[in-house]
């Protein structure tokens, strides 16, 4: 009788007989045991490699062979912003850019820091660069009178208005006038969406806004307008009166006067777009008139003796130097940037599967100057003929 061990031993021998003989007689289920075939399946990933749930990769790298823009999202934060670009960049990956992989440019005047850079790099589908800005193009420049620069920080801190007295925010609004398009990290780029910490979007995006402004030629896109503070700008219309003398071959004849004026030029009604919602075109900026512009408010010092905002300046530009046409308002993008937001209504908000509140939309408010850009993109009564 045999014992145990024996009893295994010769089990044991008759897998292998019978596993040898499938081997030579069995193409197949050689293959299937192989070596190299055992191998793959049990080798470890590289450790470069990032381990996603197939569901998750499919959906993360969707679309991105499909035609793309030149262009990028441009974001200026500072490091102690995190948790409200971390926000919005999750919103806008889970709304639009994680089907059309477009990059982000992060700009800020100083380094930004490894947790900044780990934090929003985590959670993007695509690449991110980041940008030191340059200090010519950031901070108060030397010409500028100091002594009357204070006094007129004074004068709107004592009127309440906000931002009245800080040197950082109208940095800021001059950056976004004269230079965030003249960075090395924007340089190759033809157009942007501008994205600010902290803010909302509602709905999602089945089409690709920057070819939309690629192809139909536009080169302003917004879905914010309002009045601005006349005493942040007491004398900017003036400036922009001397500008449209002086160079009226950068003016357009189909321009958007009415957006901004309600008596033809004479005067600045403040209506302006909210510029912390963009998508433009970088070349509009960069232009030959668009510079012509901005160099003429900035040796005023008007950015700085008073306190212009880059919306303001944006808006009156895309409006003089752009045709009609070659602005547009983004109906179905539903956005907030506290305490204002846009959302779109009917069949718009049920195609984005929007979460914001109809309701709540800014658009027909008494503050908003929605109802003047409807206005303005009608198209004009011809003027009466004198001699009829």
């Amino acid at each position: 009788m045999l014992s145990p061990a024996r009893y295994l031993l010769v089990i044991l021998l008759s897998l292998i007989g019978v596993h040898f003989l499938l081997t030579i007689t069995h193409e197949q289920y050689g293959n299937a045991i192989s070596f190299s075939h055992l191998k793959d399946k049990l080798s470890c990933p590289a450790p470069s490699e990032t381990i996603r749930p197939e569901s998750f990769a499919e959906s993360e790298f969707k679309n991105t062979t499909q035609r793309k823009s030149n262009a990028a999202f441009v974001i200026l934060a500072r490091n102690s912003e995190l948790n409200g670009v971390l926000e919005s960049i999750k919103m806008m990956e889970d709304r639009f850019n994680r089907n059309f992989g477009y990059p982000y440019v992060f700009l800020n005047e100083k380094p930004f820091t490894s947790e900044f850079i780990k934090h929003t790099s985590d959670i993007i589908s695509t690449k991110a660069e980041y940008g030191v800005i340059p200090p010519e193009h950031w901070y108060q420049p030397e010409w500028i009178d100091e002594e009357r620069a204070t006094q007129g920080r004074l004068k709107l801190q004592q009127k309440g208005i906000i931002y009245g007295e800080s040197i950082s925010y109208r940095n800021m609004c001059r950056f976004n006038s004269g230079f965030f398009f003249r960075h090395p990290l924007m340089m190759k780029y033809d157009f942007y969406w501008r994205i600010e910490p902290g803010v909302k979007f509602f709905c999602d995006l089945d089409y690709d806004p920057f070819l939309f402004m690629q192809d139909n030629k536009k080169v302003y896109g917004f879905t914010i307008s309002l009045y601005e503070f006349s005493e942040t700008i007491e004398t900017l219309w003036q400036t922009v009166k001397d500008f449209m003398q002086r160079y009226p071959e950068h003016i357009s004849e189909d321009n958007t006067m009415r957006f901004l004026s309600d008596n033809g030029g004479e005067s600045y009604n403040l209506c302006h777009f909210w510029s912390n919602f963009e998508i433009g075109d970088l070349n509009f900026w960069r232009s030959p008139a668009y510079m012509a512009f901005f160099e003429h408010l900035e040796k005023t010092g008007g950015f700085y003796y008073e306190r212009w905002g880059d919306a303001p300046v944006h808006s009156i530009a895309a409006a003089l130097l752009a045709r009609r046409d070659q602005l547009h308002f983004f109906n179905d993008i539903g956005y907030k940037h506290d305490p204002f937001m846009h959302c779109p209504t009917g069949a718009a908000h049920t195609k984005g599967k929007c979460w914001c509140d109809q309701k709540e939309s800014f658009d027909y408010d008494g503050y908003s100057c929605h109802v003047k850009y409807e206005t303005a993109m009608m198209p004009s009564t011809p003027a009466p003929d004198p001699l009829s």
